[in-house]
C-alpha cells in the first residue's frame, strides 16, 4: 500500500509540474508575433473630400465601427445613428477575454496617429496589429475592396483626435492558450477586389453582407469554443452568450435564407425589409447593430435584400431569438 501511495504521489507531482510548466509557458508566450504577415500595397489615405465622405458613411453605417470603438454609456447614441467619437473604451465580455476595442481617432499618444496606413490596412485585412500580434477575428474586412479600405482609413485620419487611453484586451488563461494555439492571421483566400460597383444588385449585396456588414458572421452557426463556422451560410443559429452588456439575456441569430417555412424574411418584400432596417432597434439588448445599419442608404439595403433572396434556402427553424435570464435555450448536441 505504501509503495502504491509513493507511486501515486510521484505521478501527481509530475503532473503538477507539467501543468505548472504549461501555465508558465502560456503566460510568457501567448502573445506571439506574426511579423511575416504582409502589408497590403496600394493602400494610402487620401485627403479627397469625396473619398473621406465614403469612408465616413462606411464607418458609421454598414461597417458599423461605431458599435464597438466607442466609450461606455454611448450605446443609446449609437442606436440613434449618431456620430459618436471613435475613441474606444467599450468592453465586450467574452468567455476568453474582456475585449477592449481601441481608440481609432488620430491621436498620436492614445489612438492611431503614429500608425502607418499600411499598418492599419494590415490590421483590417489580416487581423494583425502593429506589434505583429494576431487579434480575435471579429472584424470582417479581409475581403473589403482596396477602394473602400482607402476610404475608411482616409476618414479615420480626418477625424478630430481624441486623447483617451484604452486598456488592452485582457485574456484569461483559457483565452491565452487559445490565442497561442488557434488565433492566427486571417487573410482573404483570393485577392480582394480593387473596387466594387455600387448599385442595388445581388452582386453588390453579397459584397456588403460578407465583406463589410458581416451578416454572414452572425447569421451562420459557429463553434462557440473555436469560432469556426459549422452551419449553413446565413441559416442562423449562432448563439450570443449572456453577458454584462445584455443583463443576462442571450440570443440566437435568425435564419436569413429564403426558406419558405423557416426563413425570417421570406414574408418581407423589399419595401418591408428596408423599412425594418430603417426603423432601427426594437429589442433593447439585441446584438444587431441597428443604429449604424439604419444609416445605410436605400441602395445598399436593396442590394442586401436582393442578395439574400438568391442564396440557397436552408430549413433551419429558430424557435426564438431572445431568451431572458434563467430561461433555457436549446443547445446544439455537439
Amino acid at each position: 500500500m505504501k509503495k502504491f501511495l509513493k507511486i501515486l504521489l510521484r505521478i501527481v507531482t509530475v503532473l503538477a509540474i507539467l501543468v505548472g510548466v504549461f501555465i508558465l509557458f502560456i503566460e510568457l508566450c501567448y502573445d506571439k508575433k506574426f511579423k511575416d504577415t504582409p502589408y497590403p500595397t496600394g493602400i494610402k489615405a487620401s485627403t479627397d473630400s469625396t473619398i473621406i465622405a465614403r469612408g465616413k458613411y462606411l464607418v458609421y453605417g454598414p461597417a458599423h465601427c461605431a458599435s464597438c470603438h466607442t466609450d461606455k454609456g454611448q450605446e443609446a447614441m449609437v442606436d440613434q445613428g449618431q456620430e459618436v467619437p471613435l475613441a474606444g473604451g467599450f468592453e465586450i465580455h467574452l468567455p476568453l477575454c474582456v475585449l477592449r476595442p481601441r481608440n481609432i481617432t488620430p491621436d498620436k499618444e492614445t489612438g492611431i496617429g503614429n500608425l502607418t496606413d499600411a499598418e492599419i490596412a494590415r490590421t483590417l485585412r489580416y487581423n494583425v496589429n502593429s506589434k505583429g500580434e494576431a487579434l480575435i477575428p471579429v472584424m470582417p474586412f479581409k475581403d473589403m475592396s482596396d477602394e473602400d479600405m482607402i476610404a475608411v482609413i482616409s476618414y479615420l485620419r480626418a477625424q478630430n483626435p481624441v486623447k483617451h487611453l484604452v486598456k488592452p484586451t485582457e485574456y484569461n488563461l483559457l483565452g491565452k492558450a487559445i490565442k497561442y494555439f488557434l488565433i492566427k492571421p486571417d487573410g482573404a483566400k483570393d485577392t480582394p477586389p480593387h473596387m466594387v460597383t455600387r448599385d442595388s444588385s445581388a452582386i453588390y449585396g453579397k459584397y456588403l453582407a460578407t465583406s463589410v456588414s458581416n451578416c454572414y458572421g452572425c447569421h451562420t452557426e459557429r463553434d462557440l469554443k473555436t469560432g469556426a463556422f459549422i452551419g449553413q451560410p446565413f441559416a442562423g443559429g449562432f448563439i450570443f452568450e449572456p453577458s454584462e452588456e445584455t443583463q443576462g439575456w442571450e440570443f440566437v441569430s435568425p435564419n436569413l435564407t429564403p426558406d419558405n417555412e423557416t426563413g425570417k424574411i421570406t414574408s418581407w418584400d423589399q419595401t418591408a425589409f428596408c423599412r425594418r432596417i430603417k426603423n432601427g432597434r426594437v429589442f433593447k439588448y439585441s446584438p444587431m447593430p441597428w443604429g449604424p445599419f439604419s444609416r445605410m442608404d436605400e441602395t445598399d439595403m436593396k442590394a442586401i435584400h436582393n442578395f439574400l433572396i438568391t442564396i440557397k434556402a436552408v430549413t433551419n427553424k429558430i424557435e426564438k431569438t431572445a431568451y431572458q435570464p434563467g430561461e433555457d435555450m436549446p443547445r446544439p448536441k455537439s
